[in-house]
């Protein structure tokens, strides 16, 4: 979206001045013409059928085939709950029991900004965009060229993220691999990404006891646990599951932490189309939403009405060579599915849409970024995670392309918005008016100028010149123009950072590995 600001300097005459001055005027938010949280839903995969036969099986799943591997204490909250413990180890859920969580389960879930100017409701069919993938890479457009992701690179996008206006979210994209202690390299993704951005951040632990540490910074940058809990802006990306069908008996015993701390829980299930779950689409979503459903009576066997998302992120797989296929139309449907099962429920749920098996921001990319992206958004998709930056199949996260991205997630959110229809936009006065009295055209109309910012989304660095003007502004570059941005962005004191005091304590706590 363009969020240019006035010049100051005089209008020129004639319709095209008049409508880069309208262009150049800030709108109030409620008036933009996309928004977080703008209503999805209207493209619906799969049949009302269809829908049923997914649930049922998956019921079908829990009860008969059940899931392994769960830590002992788990053992203990789900039979406590009334699932059955089989002689095989396996932990089965009656059909009654999950139709009981269904209806007890929270379905009121915001997650919190730590400044309450982008806290994210995630009720009904509300869309949000934002990061994912925990890439092990960081891309080098200018060499073409892939090296490890670093604490200082997490902290760069975060910051930039804090800048655009469609990343709503910022779910750890890459993984400090300069820090070699897991320890370490948990809290430091905390510091690295909460000292970047305002936005609600999205994290994981690697082991039960570093929760603990965590929370105590939590409570530091919150200025108390009781505003912590008021207000968690940080939750907790959890892989409660190996597919197909196990618990990840650590990743349980780190959620139980964080439930008990106040933090709201991902439940993050990500089997492989092919190789962890089913070939076929219907039969990674059954099995999918049966882990998740598991994970709900889970959470809610520790704490009734624990805040959680359901995140079917079933990944699609290329047979002839078994890559990942994270841009294909397969992993599109993947994810839009999910998105309606989601909606049947009525639960605040999440998947992945937006990344790229492409490995640098090019046409590829593009085409696959978008095709998903925007089949998320209509879908109605509460969070689409992984939904920019993210290259080759979830191994590379680049700067750059994560500012384009946010051109791009603008235009999959006009199309979120849809096609509004009344009397005005109907505007049959208007065709009346400009074909019996006025020019013939609607160039430069009242009707024309005062809604142009209102109904449409212009790119702040996607190039809608003619070839003529291209040339005489010296056929500027997409990826040098993001570049660009990047380093002005970066150039400035980050917003989010935190004050001298509260960092010298957090400095003093903790081993924080970025530099002050």
């Amino acid at each position: 979206m363009n969020t240019q600001t006035p010049s100051g300097k005089p209008a020129r005459g004639g319709g095209r001045a008049a409508r880069r001055s309208a262009r150049a005027t800030a709108l109030p938010d409620h008036l933009r013409p996309i928004r977080p949280g703008m209503e999805g839903g209207t493209y619906k995969p799969l049949s009302d059928e269809q829908v049923l036969r997914i649930h049922h099986a998956a019921l079908d799943a829990l009860e008969t085939i059940g899931l392994a591997d769960a830590p002992q204490s788990g053992v203990e909250y789900l039979t406590a709950a009334g699932c059955t413990l089989g002689e095989d180890g396996r932990i089965r859920f009656p059909r009654a029991l999950v139709e009981d969580t269904l209806a007890m389960a929270n379905r009121s879930v915001t997650l919190y900004s730590r400044d309450g100017k982008t806290d994210l409701d995630l009720s009904g069919n509300k869309v949000h965009y934002g990061t994912a993938g925990a890439a092990v890479s960081i891309v080098d457009v200018h060499g073409r060229e892939y090296r490890d992701s670093t604490v200082q690179d997490l902290h760069d996008a975060a910051r930039i993220c804090d800048h655009l206006d469609n990343i709503h979210f910022v779910q750890r994209p890459m993984v400090c691999r300069d820090i070699l202690d897991n320890r370490e390299m948990d809290l430091n993704t905390i510091y690295a990404a909460c000292s970047g951005t305002f936005k609600h951040v999205g994290t994981s632990f690697t082991d039960p006891s570093y929760v603990a540490p965590a929370v105590e910074m939590l409570h530091m940058i919150a200025g108390g646990e009781d505003k912590w809990r008021e207000r968690p802006f940080v939750s907790n990306s959890n892989c409660f599951v190996v597919p197909p069908m196990k618990f990840a008996t650590e990743s349980c015993e780190v959620m139980e932490e964080c439930i008990k701390a106040g933090m709201p829980v991902l439940l993050l299930s990500a089997g492989m189309a092919g190789a962890t779950a089913p070939s076929t689409i219907a039969g990674a979503i059954v099995q999918a939403v049966a882990e998740c459903l598991a994970g709900l009576v889970y959470v809610n066997a520790v704490k009734p009405g624990a805040p959680a998302i359901v995140g079917t992120w079933p990944f699609g797989l290329d047979l002839r060579t078994g890559a990942m296929t994270v841009g294909s139309g397969e992993q599109a449907l993947l994810t839009a599915g999910c998105a309606q099962m989601h909606a049947f429920y009525d639960l605040p749920g999440g998947a992945a849409a937006g990344a790229a098996d492409s490995k640098l921001p090019d046409m590829q990319a593009g085409w696959e970024q978008m095709c998903s992206a925007v089949m998320a958004g209509l879908s109605g998709l509460n969070m689409v995670y992984e939904a920019a930056g993210m290259h080759a199949s979830l191994l590379g996260f680049c700067l750059e392309s994560l500012i384009l991205s946010d051109d791009l997630l603008g235009q999959a959110m006009r199309c979120v918005r849809g096609i509004e229809v009344s009397d005005e936009t109907l505007a049959l006065d208007q065709i009346a008016d400009v074909c019996l009295n006025g020019p013939g055209h609607y160039l430069g109309t009242e009707q024309t100028l005062g809604r142009m910012q209102q109904d449409f989304v212009y790119p702040s660095l996607g190039d809608r010149t003619s070839p003529k003007e291209w040339v005489e502004i010296g056929k500027p570059d997409l990826i040098q123009k993001a570049i660009a941005k990047k380093e002005q962005i970066l150039s400035q004191r980050a917003p989010a950072r935190f004050d001298a005091e509260l960092d010298m304590a957090l400095r003093q706590a903790f081993n924080i590995h970025l530099p002050s």
